[in-house]
């Protein structure tokens, strides 16, 4: 359900993610993307808010300029930064945020259930730790299909103490498939700290597997990249899953509802402490003088197109609200309970 390509459309630029120019970049999109849907929340564009993934956007980044154009990935409710990062037009993501028909999936998946098959997005996904047995099938799917294909589960760390995660880990250890656990460790499920509810580490849940696991810094562009690459390489040639823990932090709270709300289960030092590692700052300063600005004009400029895109955009019909609802076109009949 990703529907059609329209003309026009602003897709992550021609850098890639196989320089430092074209990583810097990325995360100044995936950041300025984050904070552009911020305002749309506040304005009433986008109903129902979001889950902001400011600050986290070097594992998004680094992991997929590890990737190939086969590999595929499943996302969270956190999940912009990750379709992004593997290549989804802005302007058709934030459509999609919106509920409009030039979305992704016509809007009808919105921010937590975005995908483009096309580009190996199976799916952000509202559920927490459901990615990891969707990334473990396609995994599967390769293998039976004789395909070079790696599959990377993206998850927080409340996903740790979910038996659904747990028993993937169990299937592609034993079956030795071709995926890529990344846990993006926050230190925070919604607003309970990881330390007071994960017992042990989150490596070592892997490694109790016979996961190779490593623990990166996740505020490092290319300490999750180098991470991510080896464990790809090993994936890819029969070596079976592996498991790179990214220790981050969310800049923002849980959801924009914390802003209604306020929380206060963080200290301002705390935050501060982290913010002092922003990756962007960090990537910018790999650059040569000067880039780093003139990338930051050019994704303004994107950005200030996608959001134009996305307003234009149609809100949907309702007459169509059961269209797509079966694969195979089917519509339920007049009257029947869905």
């Amino acid at each position: 359900m990703t529907g059609p390509a329209r003309p026009g459309s602003h897709g992550p630029g021609p850098d890639g993610l196989d320089s430092p120019a074209g990583r810097y970049r990325m995360l100044r999109l995936i950041r300025g993307f984050e904070e552009l849907a911020l305002d749309l929340v506040k304005s009433g564009e986008i109903a129902g808010g979001i889950h902001p993934y400011i600050g986290q956007e070097a594992v998004a980044v680094g992991v997929c300029a590890a990737l190939r154009p086969q590999d595929r990935i499943t996302s969270t409710h956190r999940g912009h930064g990750h379709v992004l990062a593997r290549g989804a037009a802005p302007d058709r993501l934030l459509a999609e945020l919106l509920g409009r028909t030039g979305g992704l999936n016509r809007g009808r998946g919105g921010s937590m259930h975005a995908a483009d098959f096309s580009l190996g997005i199976l799916g952000a996904n509202g559920m927490v730790g459901a990615g990891g047995p969707i990334a473990v099938g396609a995994a599967w799917s390769a293998r039976q299909a004789d395909e070079d294909r790696v599959a990377v589960a993206f998850f927080g760390d409340g996903a740790l103490n979910q038996g659904v995660l747990l028993e993937s880990f169990n299937l592609a250890a034993m079956w030795r498939l071709p995926v890529l656990f990344v846990c993006e460790n926050n230190g925070y499920a919604t607003t309970l700290p990881a330390a007071t509810s994960v017992a042990g580490g989150a490596t070592g849940r892997a490694a109790a597997f016979g996961i190779p696991a490593v623990e990166v810094d996740g505020m490092d562009t290319e300490a999750v990249r180098a991470a991510a690459a080896e464990a790809v390489e090993r994936a890819s040639s029969g070596g079976g899953p592996g498991f790179v823990e990214c220790r981050t932090y969310r800049f923002e709270g849980h959801h924009t509802m914390e802003r209604l709300m306020k929380l206060h289960y963080r200290t301002p030092q705390e935050i501060a402490d982290w913010r002092s590692l922003d990756p962007l700052p960090r990537a910018a300063a790999l650059l040569p003088p000067g880039l780093a600005a003139q990338l930051d004009a050019s994704v303004a400029e994107q950005l200030d197109a996608a959001r134009e895109f996305a307003l234009a955009s149609e809100q949907p019909d309702p007459a169509g609200a059961l269209d797509h609802l079966y694969a195979d076109g089917l519509r339920p009949r007049a009257g029947a309970r869905t």
